[in-house]
Order: C-alpha cells, then structure tokens, then sequence
C-alpha cells in the first residue's frame, strides 16, 4: 500500500513539473495562451497575422457571419427601402426579433435589430430583400469573399446557423474572418456606416405601420471591457461553440482578432478572456517599425556595349513601414542580372528587392536605372575612327 502511494505521490510530482515547464515556455515565449480551437491577431492596416492558432483551420463560424451580411446590405441596398417578411423569414429560430409573414420594416431597422442582437429572422428579411433569396444572397457573400481575397470561406445562410449544401458546410477561418473584418472597416466604401452601427448602444424603431415598437441592445459586451473597440460580433451555434471577433483601435494601431471554437456551454467568457490575451499581447509587443525606404543601398549594374558608361546607378522609390515585434526579423533578396546590354533607359525598371519578413516573402519593389546609355553603333565607330584620325 506504502509504495503505490510512494508511486502516485511520484507521477504527481512529475505531472507538476511538467506542467509548470510547459507554463514557463508559454511565458518566455511570450505568446497568449487561449481556449480557442483557432484564433488570430491581424495588423488592421496590412492584414498581416501577428498571432495564429490554427488559424487556416476551416470552421463554423456562426453569428459572426453577420459583418458579411451587414457590409453587403450597406454596400448593396437602400437604407430606407421597405423590407416585407416572408414566413421563411418569420420562422428563424432563437434567437430572433419576432417579426410575423406580412409586416413590413425599414431595411435600416432590421439591420440594427440583426447587428446589435443578432436576430435570425431579420438576417434572412435583409438577405431576401437584397439577393432575392437567401441563396441568391450567400452568392453575393461569397463573390464579396473571393473579391476581398478569401479562399477557405464559404458562405450558405445570411445568419450564421450551422448548415452544409452539396459543396461544402458553412465555414471560414479565424485568418480570413478577421480579414472580413479587415475589409469592413478599412476598405469598404461603407466602413463609416458599418462602424456607427456596431458601436451603437441601443436603437428603437417600429414596423412600416408603427403598429409594433422595438427596443433592441447591444450585446457585445466587450465595447465596455477594453478601450477603443471599434466593431465586434459575437456568435454561437451548437457546430461552432463560442465564436467572436473584434477591431480595437489604440495609439494609431488597429489589431482584429477572431475566434472560433472558443468554448462551449458554459464557458461564455472565454472568449472575452482570449480576446484580452490577443489583444494584450498585440499592444504590448508590436510597434511601428521602417522596413525599407529609397536609401537601401544598391551597387552600379554592369552594362554591355554602352556608349561612355560601362555601368549605371540604380535606385529605389517605395518605402514601408510595419507593426512589428522586436524579435521579428527582416532580410531582403536583390533581383538583378551581373550585367545588362545597353540601350537601357532611365526609369526604366532594372530589377527587383524582395523584403521578407520571418524568412517568409513579404512583398516586392521594383529598382530603376538612374540614367540613360545609349548603345554603340555606327556612328559611334565612325566619330571614334574621326577623332582617333585628327589626334
């Protein structure tokens, strides 16, 4: 009995201290540790990712599809059109406004009833008044998704419910969700628009006929949990878990997060938690740093068969600047031939420098010739042989 003790008492300790070895790689690797299936912290300026936990893994993403929705109802209806509901509509499930077969709403209203409380049924009016259908709708989401650049999102319901056609199911990325994101409030010609309505607090409205009032409330607590929140949806489906995603906007620097998978039942604040983490991490570890500017260095390139000029100066015009961490790294990779044969003209593109970033390629500049050579030709050799003659 003495020694089964003596061995329990062992593999605990050796549980603890593997344990704790593990918590301390997590903290000297100064990485979020988070409850998320996948996760991602995005430079809202560039779209880089700062931070990924399986951050290309395909998932549902339910409610958070809604910044979807609503940047294509912003970008795509009229604002005061008068929205009739059909029964497909009226029979969304949870959580929904209530609206019946019939009744009729400003598509502005039922906008601000799907954003702020993220009701269902007013998801599928706005999708059917916009695309038709909802699936003529999720054909408008997903052309939207491949013009932002997206290729592991696909879109079926307006509203984010769990579901699968003879495609695939609805899904996306915490990468590419956070690029939606991205796309709402930096590149849509609606992002004013969308940003308002994501930080309004309460709205009130009434149907067509100012037969019903609505009050509905915003429920993304974390407008009051963390300064300069910008936009965020939250969102939960049986298939998804706990889903969130956020822009926060703090000494000129905007940092998305997304979260899927994060929890279920009854871990509701898990995703404040992982948000916090992400967030916290992003603000305490990136910073503004120049990356490339027009004085990279560049050597004189060779040139064949030149007239005066057995070589010309190069240059560069681009600059860039980059959030990033200070054990991040950046290299570059010069494009050019060891000579070039004349004719070459000034301005004329040379080559190119290649800047990468974490050993990964990041993006390319052009270099350009600072000058002029002509090439040799006849009259070249016959004023040589001329002046060779009169000395």
């Amino acid at each position: 009995m003495k020694r089964n003790i003596s061995y329990i008492m062992i593999l605990v300790i050796l549980f603890v201290n593997i344990f704790y070895y593990r918590l301390n790689i997590r903290a000297n690797d100064n990485e979020p540790s988070l409850y998320s299936l996948s996760a991602a912290i995005i430079d809202g300026d560039t779209g880089r990712v700062l931070y990924g936990k399986d951050e290309n893994e395909k998932r549902p993403m339910a409610s958070t599809t809604k910044i979807m929705t609503l940047i294509i109802a912003l970008e795509y209806g009229n604002m005061d059109d008068v929205v009739t509901v059909s029964s497909y509509a009226s029979k969304m499930p949870d959580v929904q406004l209530g609206i019946c077969e019939g009744e009729q709403y400003r598509l502005l209203d039922l906008i601000y009833s799907m954003m702020l409380e993220s009701h269902n049924d007013s998801a599928v009016a706005i999708a059917e008044h916009i695309g038709g259908d909802v699936n003529g709708f999720a054909d408008m989401m997903n052309k939207k998704a491949l013009e932002i650049g997206l290729s592991d999102t696909y879109f079926i319901t307006p509203n984010g419910l769990d579901a699968r056609d003879e495609k695939d199911m609805h899904h996306t990325t915490a990468k590419e969700l956070a690029l939606i994101m991205k796309y709402c409030i930096m590149d849509s010609p609606k992002k004013d628009e969308f940003v308002e309505i994501c930080q309004t607090r309460s709205y009130s409205f009434k149907d067509y006929e100012e037969k019903r009032s609505f009050t509905v409330n915003n429920k993304n607590a974390f407008l009051d949990m963390m300064s300069g929140v910008i936009a965020g949806k939250t969102g939960f489906t049986g298939d998804a878990g706990y889903c969130y995603v956020c822009a926060v906007t703090r000494d000129d620097r905007t940092f998305i997060v997304a979260l899927l998978g994060c929890g279920w039942p009854n871990n509701k604040s898990y995703k404040w938690s992982d948000s916090k983490g992400l967030l916290n991490y992003g603000f305490d570890n990136f910073k503004e740093r120049k990356v490339f500017d027009e004085n990279y260095p560049l050597e004189n390139i060779k040139v064949k068969n030149g007239i005066k000029k057995e070589e010309v100066a190069l240059y560069v015009k681009d600059e860039l600047s980059l959030i990033m961490a200070d054990y991040e790294t950046v290299s570059y990779e010069v494009c050019l031939p060891e000579a070039v044969e004349a004719p070459v003209y000034k301005d004329d593109i040379a080559g190119s420098i290649i800047v990468f970033i974490n050993d990964e390629p990041y993006i390319s500049f052009n270099i350009y010739y600072t000058d002029d050579v002509e090439r040799i030709n006849y009259k070249y050799y016959f004023q040589q042989a001329v002046y060779n003659f009169l000395l």
